[in-house]
């Protein structure tokens, strides 16, 4: 009974999910990022390309 109890008290695990949900949330904020200045950064190199040629 005192291995349960011992167990429930033990905050290792929660520390490291809280450790894995904010590493996702700089990843997914990372990516969206990078998704929105890469679409304008190709909407601009496309509009380069147009008036080279």
């Amino acid at each position: 009974m005192s291995k349960v109890f011992a167990f429930l008290k033990n905050e290792s695990g929660a520390t490291a999910i809280e450790y894995g949900l904010i590493a996702a949330g700089i990843s997914v904020v990372i990516i969206a990022t990078v998704n929105a200045i890469g679409s304008s950064l190709n909407a601009k190199f496309d509009s380069i390309s147009t008036q080279l040629k």
